[in-house]
């Protein structure tokens, strides 16, 4: 049962275009399962999306909020369309549409969106308007990452950014290093990876080099990383970020550093470089970027490595405070939401790594096995309904 999602829903979303003409593209919702609360998952704009990634990532949700232990279920949306392509206008009609067609089985006791790939805080608000105007009163609960000026929680933005520095501060004092005598390497510089940098730089932490899609550089005496963000504001990318040396994707998965944090795109770490890894603590930003195949090469090499379903949680725990916020319609501080969001992923360190080590498991095997566990547990106390 907990292999088999719970609903799906595909609707066809008509579109006309600014131009008059009329497209038909087609989006999907699925409710992996619901036995711990709500189901909760982004929405992506993509034109890779299908139901078979959407199923997927549904059940990754599942296990992410049960290991983190939010009361939410699995789910997970998307439309396939590639948002590069379309004006503002139009996309505001494909997420009304898309909004109103899914609306059956959405709200803020059934599924709460959130903003992924190809979206944001205003195609959240959008949803949260589309669904606020047919129930005919405000619902902020019916998403997260919405505006501030819209029920939005402050540290959304960072949230999943400060949950992988929070993880990755508990690894390295796990396995025994100093934060000011670490070194960290960070591939990715966008939402999620220059965030990452910049809280790993200020906790103390040399971060010698960057990468994002176009290239990277290294600096063996440290990156400013504030400098770095600014001239990669100006030109779009870090390359030629002034006194550093270039590096490349592939570069700097092997650098010798104590910590390697990939958080751009799946699958960069695979059986043809993860011998070649040298760092000694790998903490995943990025959703899967290591290969089952390499995930065996670097266990037997002795490198930590922390799973995504942990690493990057701190998303869907902000997410999460941000419905309690607005379902209570009292909204906490900026050091408040924080400090709520460490103690959650430091508890679920601490149960992963003890969970681990009683049964001699990897922290990959052991966060799965914990997060189901849980669910599977919801699932049977509940009962079957006949």
């Amino acid at each position: 049962m907990l292999a088999t999602p719970r609903r799906e829903m595909t609707v066809s979303i008509p579109l006309r275009r600014d131009n008059g003409d009329v497209e038909l593209l087609t989006g999907h919702r699925v409710q992996h399962n619901l036995s711990r609360g709500p189901g909760k998952g982004g929405l992506r704009f993509s034109p890779h999306v299908n139901l078979d990634e959407v199923r997927a990532l549904a059940m990754l949700m599942t296990w992410k909020c049960a290991l983190v232990d939010v009361p939410y279920g699995g789910a997970k949306g998307g439309v396939n369309i590639d948002p590069r392509g379309y004006s503002v206008s139009e996309l505001e009609r494909v997420t009304r549409r898309y909004t109103s067609e899914i609306m059956p089985i959405i709200g803020p006791e059934h599924d709460i969106p959130a903003p992924d790939i190809g979206t944001d805080e205003q195609t959240m608000a959008w949803m949260m308007d589309t669904y606020s105007v047919n129930k005919g009163h405000t619902v902020l609960g019916v998403a997260t990452g919405k505006p501030l000026g819209l029920g939005g929680s402050l540290g959304r933005t960072s949230a999943t950014s400060k949950g992988v520095v929070d993880i990755a501060m508990a690894a390295l004092t796990f396995r025994g290093f100093e934060a000011e005598n670490a070194t960290a390497a960070v591939q990715g510089f966008g939402k999620v990876g220059l965030d990452v940098a910049r809280f790993l730089s200020e906790a103390g932490v040399r971060v010698v080099a960057v990468t994002d899609q176009y290239g990277g550089v290294t600096l063996e005496s440290g990156l400013n990383i504030e400098k770095l963000a600014i001239h990669s504001a100006g030109c779009g990318t870090v390359v030629g970020y002034p006194g550093a040396w270039p590096i490349s994707n592939e570069g700097i998965l092997e650098c010798e550093v104590d910590l390697l944090v990939p958080a751009a795109v799946e699958g960069v770490l695979h059986e043809g470089n993860a011998g070649r890894v040298r760092a000694r603590i790998i903490v995943e930003g990025a959703n899967g970027p290591t290969t089952p195949g390499a995930d065996e090469i670097l266990q037997k090499s002795g490198c930590l490595v922390v799973p995504d379903i942990l690493a990057n949680a701190g998303g869907v725990v902000v997410s999460y405070f941000e419905w309690v916020q607005a379902n209570q319609a009292y909204w906490w501080n900026l050091q408040e939401v924080e400090g709520r969001l460490s103690a959650r992923m430091r508890l679920a360190w601490d149960n992963v790594v003890s969970y681990a080590a009683a049964e001699g498991l990897s922290l990959r095997l052991s966060a799965t096995c914990l997060a189901v566990d849980r669910v599977s547990t919801a699932h049977l106390l509940r009962g079957l309904y006949p």
